[in-house]
């Protein structure tokens, strides 16, 4: 009687594992079923694509692989000075539009954060011309930077100044300045051209306004009883900002200073409607370069390889960021 007892809860026991294991598979099943659409979309769209870009880029590509050339166009591109000249315009428009991008965002926040009159209205209007279609919102600023008949000119001639060729002027702006004073500079000090000014202004009108939005979340997570405590103990204006504001806001700014820079090295179609990198190559950045080296020479196996190379070099820039200045955020 007490073995066929034994026996029973053996079986028992089997059963109830049984149905563990069964129903364990069904809910693993059903969650590839649900990841699957993710999936089939990941693969088709954002995988596969860089799989075959690579591809492309170690053919001699026309319409197909004709000859299989390995690294060829990767060492093409590292004696092309042409490339190297396009990453310097690029890392100039980064050096210029980052610093200036971010610093007015924070400024412009800080402001909005305040008590302020009309706080709401200033917000929207900032945020504007982010959701503005860029070439759309580019193409109506070079009609302002326009020589003749640009408005930003008509100001300027309306207060006594000389008017600019601003799209199409490659003179740096330091050495449009000396000129005033007959002073030729040396050519490492001229500064950067005018076209460049000119898009490094439209890029922060476009993308201010998202920064400040961004900005303002970070100002709201900042606990008010430290600026209670700190006023108690005598702090006000600078001081609070320096030492609470500032660090406290540090995740936020470390956030937009990697969007920022991925996105000035990215950047084509703004500068590609309102300069199509011209002067010369006064605006070609690097992504101007890829662009004209597929569709305007069809070199579709060098351009690839120039995409890659790109994307190492912002991705060397992105880990560089997050090792050196990631040490100095406050997450606490």
């Amino acid at each position: 009687m007490a073995t066929r007892s034994v026996e029973m809860t053996g079986v028992t026991t089997t059963r109830r594992s049984s149905v563990r294991i069964w129903r364990r598979a069904q809910e693993v099943s059903l969650g590839y079923l649900l990841l699957a659409p993710t999936l089939i979309i990941l693969i088709v769209f954002e995988i596969f694509p860089i799989f075959y870009g690579l591809y492309i880029s170690a053919c001699d590509w026309r319409l197909t692989c004709v000859d299989f050339i390995g690294i060829n166009n990767y060492l093409r591109a590292f004696d092309d000075s042409a490339v190297w000249q396009s990453l310097l315009v690029t890392a100039t428009y980064s050096i210029i539009a980052v610093p200036v991008q971010l610093g007015l965002g924070l400024g412009l926040a800080y402001l909005l954060f305040q008590k302020v009159r009309g706080q709401q209205f200033f917000r929207v209007l900032f945020f504007t011309p982010y959701i503005t279609s860029t070439v759309a919102s580019a193409a109506v600023w070079s009609f302002l930077y326009n020589q003749d008949k640009g408005l930003i000119n008509a100001i300027l001639t309306r207060l006594g100044l000389p008017a600019f060729r601003w799209l199409g002027e490659r003179t740096g702006v330091f050495q449009l300045l000396a000129n005033n004073f007959n002073v030729d500079l040396p050519g490492w000090a001229d500064g950067p051209s005018l076209a460049m000014v000119a898009l490094v202004i439209y890029t922060t009108w476009v993308f201010v306004g998202y920064d400040i939005a961004i900005f303002l979340a970070g100002l709201g997570n900042i606990p008010t009883e430290l600026y209670d405590a700190a006023k108690v103990d005598g702090a006000s204006g600078w001081t609070l900002f320096r030492h609470i504001t500032f660090p406290l806001l540090s995740p936020t700014t470390f956030f937009l200073l990697i969007l920022t820079v991925i996105g000035t090295f990215k950047a084509f179609n703004h500068i590609w409607v309102m300069t199509q990198g011209g002067p010369v190559d006064a605006t070609t950045t690097t992504s101007i370069y890829i662009f004209k080296q597929l569709f305007q020479f069809n070199r579709y196996g060098y351009s690839a390889a120039l995409s890659f190379i790109l994307f190492a070099v912002i991705l060397a820039l992105t880990i560089f960021q997050n090792r050196f200045a990631g040490r100095r955020v406050v997450y606490d």
